[in-house]
């Protein structure tokens, strides 16, 4: 394998805690062994005898990103670009890290992702606090960074829990997302002894007890902020984004498989069960949107009372946007963005639809349908660059009032129906569980015609993804791992394993017996 790379240097102020390192060795699974192996021999060749330079200089770049704790790595920075030193790109954010640690792990190098689990978990045990409000015990950082203290010849880390981040939201989707990881590293290695260690199981506790929290809710989903996950600016997600449902929907299926079997675990076990139960009859029948659907709710009756109201949100059917008639296909259907009390938000948004697919919080049906919208609205959806993370773009009245004139998020910019090349692999991911292959293969081959030429940005601009972002950094950690891991798992679809799940024989018995949900 190609040496790691030296000593990313960084720098920051803020809070810090003294770093340890671990030498726990790891058991390596053959279910899941990757034939794509990527070493000085092969130089970027595939098992077809194929050469592909982009695969190998992917991997190169990769491996210049990598961010080294006291002799160990540790994580990827979210971008190698230094024209703007005064942001955050140059540290280790725990979304950003999912498909370079993904990649590591397809190429049998878990002891990254390994080290990556452990010092996050500690990072959660800080006192958090932001303006002088200290956060909830189980909220993961958004991010961290090495820095080195050179007059006292030492490492340490700072980690950020939203206290600098755009708006000061602390991070919703860091804690799902670990994991989901932690149950992709038992997956690809067959090593249990991670997530049963004591610490690990006390970090999914925390997590999944701050989540699960009785309160004032009638619905089984989370309520957020705006700038809680990927799209971490004001863009009018507040309430119940699809994105935030679908990640806590599967960190749950993640978290069954990884607790132990005590009466602590078995506790938390039954609680998450009834909680899936629930979130899942509430997603499949109130955030699903085919034409049958959207014809229904065309048709709503408003000021509806009793328990047989069949609009149960007061939707307004002259909230429905034109555009949504047209974009709707015969064929097809998706989660929409968000559900609460008058409000539907029909915007497309992807990463939460690849999510629904990957958990299972889709049935096959819907999963195929998601699917079949793709192929519809290919020119909408990828254009000329994989992969819309929103759809349509906010533009005019509408977008000075929901993002407050933000310059960033301009329609077909961005946030606001910009082009992610990252998204790419949980495309790939959803196309190989769906069986639909020849749609990843299409969107891979846009991104090879590209990416690379284009410096690896972070998104691109316009209605079909044409243009590079404006504010788009260059060397984005994971728009390269986001075209590995899609290339690395179309080749070898086992990989599939680490991040997907099917559906529980249980919550498919309590889905029969409670009643029929829509579409």
């Amino acid at each position: 394998m190609y040496p790691l790379s030296k000593d990313i240097a960084q720098n920051g102020n803020g809070k810090h805690l003294n770093g340890r390192t671990s030498s726990v060795g790891t058991q390596h699974s053959d279910l899941l062994h990757s034939p794509l192996l990527v070493n000085t021999e092969r130089n970027g060749s595939f098992d077809d005898g194929s050469f592909c330079p982009m695969f190998e200089e992917a991997w190169n770049a990769l491996r210049r990103s990598l961010v080294f704790f006291r002799g160990q790595a540790v994580g990827t920075v979210a971008a190698m670009d230094h024209s703007s030193e005064e942001l955050n790109y140059n540290q280790v954010f725990v979304r950003d890290f999912v498909p370079s640690a993904l990649a590591f792990m397809m190429n049998g190098e878990p002891e990254i992702v390994k080290n990556f689990i452990l010092k996050t978990l500690r990072l959660q045990s800080w006192e958090k606090t932001v303006d002088r409000f200290e956060l909830a015990e189980g909220v993961m950082p958004a991010s961290f960074k090495v820095h080195r203290d050179s007059v006292r010849d030492l490492e340490i880390l700072i980690a950020d829990f939203g206290e600098t981040a755009i708006g000061r939201v602390t991070p919703v989707d860091s804690g799902f997302w670990w994991i989901i990881l932690l149950r992709a590293y038992t997956k690809s290695t067959g090593d249990m002894s991670l997530a049963e260690l004591p610490e690990c199981q006390k970090g999914m506790r925390l997590i999944l007890n701050l989540c699960l929290a009785e309160g004032f809710d009638t619905f089984p989903t989370l309520l957020c902020a705006d700038g809680c996950s990927m799209i971490d600016r004001r863009m009018g997600v507040y309430g119940y984004p699809i994105e935030i449902q679908a990640l806590f929907f599967m960190a749950l299926k993640c978290a069954l498989v990884l607790l132990k079997t005590d009466a602590e675990g078995k506790k938390l076990a039954d609680r998450i069960k009834k909680r899936l139960t629930a979130l899942t009859y509430h997603m499949r029948s109130y955030f699903w949107l085919d034409l049958k659907q959207l014809n229904n709710v065309y048709r709503y009756k408003t000021e509806e009372y009793s328990n047989t109201a069949v609009n149960k949100f007061n939707v307004m059917p002259d909230s429905l946007p034109d555009w949504v008639f047209d974009f709707m296909p015969t064929r097809g259907g998706y989660f929409v963005g968000n559900v609460s009390p008058a409000r539907m938000d029909f915007r497309w948004f992807c990463l939460g639809n690849c999510v629904a697919i990957l958990s299972s919080m889709a049935t096959p049906e819907q999963a195929s349908a998601i699917m079949d919208l793709i192929e519809a609205r290919w020119d909408d959806l990828v254009g000329e660059m994989p992969l819309k993370i929103s759809y349509p773009a906010m533009e005019g009245h509408e977008w000075r009032i929901v993002t407050g004139y933000d310059p960033k998020n301009t329609s077909w910019s961005y946030h606001n129906g910009g082009s992610w090349p990252v998204l790419l692999w949980l495309l790939t991911a959803a196309c190989i569980k769906t069986g639909r292959q020849e749609i990843a293969r299409r969107a891979i081959e846009l991104t090879e015609s590209r990416l690379m030429k284009d410096n690896w940005p972070e998104y691109y601009d316009g209605k079909s993804g044409r243009y590079v972002g404006k504010q788009s950094r260059g060397n984005q950690t994971w728009s390269i791992a986001g075209y590995l891991v899609a290339k690395m798992m179309l080749e070898e679809p086992s990989h599939l394993g680490m991040i997907s799940m099917e559906e529980d024989k249980q919550v498919q018995t309590a889905m029969r017996k409670s009643a029929s949900w829509v579409g």
